[in-house]
């Protein structure tokens, strides 16, 4: 698929094909003007491709009304776009009206929505964006974009505008709306720390390219350029622990550890636990002890060629 603007001397998109797996959570990761947000937009058709074809599931973009793709596919931007004259609840039901939701079920989806994205009903639904912090209306941006269930979410660099603090809540938030949600998701970041932290895979693009499309660990540990391995400082040993387990390193149980660690805790975390005085870490799954890890399990972890 190729984009290319009017009056540009070269493509915004350049030749990119690559297919999202259902369900899954892909970031577009890029600097300014590599065309990540320009890919994004191409799937809600808000730009045309020149050549190409996107496909949303089994149908090809192009051939649908692009008021209804639009309308099943929700859309969330840095700049939240809130109805300013809306509340909270109006805001977050715009979508599930134009599709002739009956008022009942347009309520008790806003009710489940807000309790999602952690915020309160009682308090909030009957709030306008003005009387928000920008953390809140992030969240109220995302509750609306999901409103009817759509199966694919296009994120735009949705937590930019936010303090780190803030940032880091929203990005647990939406990881874990992704999951009991099950929503395809294409998010668009420059940050390779938010890539990271997020993505089961990533889209690393440059001058309109894809450099390399993998999952964040084979990126990290086996970057397909030198322009890869700078952008994402691969060289970076505490980023590849925070995205392994511990019972990706962990040996056998033993019975003498000094404190227990989950098994789906980072490798980062448990190194953190060794810092500060543990010997030996057991791993713990469900309660029971599943494995043990030292400074040597951890190092030997990160000396390991990732296949």
């Amino acid at each position: 698929m190729t984009v290319r603007y009017p009056n540009s001397d070269r493509n915004a998109v350049d030749d990119v094909s690559f297919e999202v797996a259902p369900g899954s959570f892909t970031v577009l990761l890029g600097p300014s003007g590599c065309g990540k947000s320009t890919l994004l937009r191409t799937v809600n058709r808000l730009v045309i491709p020149n050549s190409g074809t996107v496909c949303v599931g089994s149908d090809d973009t192009a051939a649908l009304d692009p008021v209804q793709l639009r309308r099943g596919i929700g859309y969330v931007i840095q700049a939240v776009g809130l109805f300013a004259h809306m509340t909270v609840a109006q805001n977050i039901a715009v979508v599930p009206e134009l599709l002739g939701w009956d008022r009942s079920q347009i309520d008790r989806r806003v009710n489940e929505l807000l309790d999602l994205v952690g915020l309160e009903s009682a308090r909030y639904r009957g709030r306008y964006p003005r009387e928000l912090s920008g953390g809140e209306q992030q969240r109220v941006g995302v509750a609306r974009a999901i409103a009817a269930q759509p199966g694919v979410l296009l994120m735009d660099e949705p937590f930019g505008a936010v303090d780190a603090i803030v940032r880091a809540t929203l990005q647990d938030e939406t990881v874990r709306i992704a999951h009991s949600l099950h929503t395809t998701i294409l998010f668009v970041t420059h940050d390779v720390d938010e890539a990271l932290r997020l993505a089961d895979r990533i889209v690393v693009m440059r001058a309109g390219k894809v450099e390399q499309h993998d999952t964040p660990l084979h990126v990290l540990a086996n970057p397909a350029t030198p322009y890869v391995e700078r952008l994402l400082d691969a060289n970076d040993t505490i980023r590849r622990l925070s995205l392994m387990r511990a019972s990706d390193a962990m040996a056998s149980p033993i019975s003498d550890a000094d404190a227990g660690i989950p098994a789906e805790a980072t490798l980062r975390d448990a190194l953190n636990r060794l810092l500060n005085g543990a010997q030996r870490l057991a791993v713990v799954r469900g309660g029971e002890p599943v494995g043990s890890l030292s400074f040597e399990q951890v190092r030997a972890a990160i000396r390991k060629p990732q296949a």
